[in-house]
């Protein structure tokens, strides 16, 4: 038996991904079309266009991606949801989202400008509003290669078993024929 190593192979496989550690190319680094607006026609008035280790494949164990967010006029949402990255022991099971943006935050009541940048700590639940007669378009840098997200309305009254609405109508402190009306209807994901 012949003894081989890692360090020898010109590809192997990190994070379930094929790492290119001796093969890798420019392509592998590089991705276009984040000028192009994303289709903001549906319920939610927003488009949600991830670019991470599955669009550009050298972002594997860097621990980054990105997001382009675009969003209709008077009203584009993106839906209230908490981070969900993957777990990666150098940042302690941490997700960190910096939005840079053209986007009113309604819960801190700023006049909307350009290119703020606000941080949200890990989970914390948060959304995005475009309250403006124009487009908006935010970008997030996210602390994962391949993070997730957890849409809230979703989880809840959407999720696949149904939580027992004898538990939601408590918890929210709704009537069980709400709770059984929201449990029928469609939830959409932060798209």
């Amino acid at each position: 038996m012949v003894a081989t190593s890692i360090f020898f192979n010109p590809a192997v496989f990190v994070n379930g991904k094929f790492s290119r550690t001796k093969l890798a190319k420019a392509e592998d680094f590089f991705f276009s079309g984040l000028n192009m607006p994303g289709n903001t026609s549906n319920q939610i008035g927003s488009k949600v266009n991830p670019v991470n280790v599955e669009h550009i494949p050298g972002l594997n164990t860097l621990g980054i991606s990105l997001v382009r967010i675009d969003f209709a006029p008077y009203g584009g949402l993106n839906l209230p949801h908490s981070s969900s990255c993957h777990w990666d022991p150098s940042r302690h099971g941490g997700c960190t989202l910096c939005w840079f943006c053209y986007i009113r935050e309604p819960s801190h009541h700023q006049s909307p400008q350009p290119w703020r940048c606000f941080v949200f700590p890990v989970g914390l639940i948060h959304f995005l509003f475009n309250g403006r007669k124009t487009n908006a378009v935010a970008f997030a840098g996210l602390s994962s290669q391949n993070p997730g997200v957890i849409t809230i309305a979703n989880a809840v009254f959407g999720s696949n078993p149904a939580i027992n609405p004898d538990i939601l109508v408590k918890a929210f402190q709704l009537d069980k024929n709400v709770v059984n009306y929201l449990q029928s209807q469609f939830w959409w994901d932060s798209n």
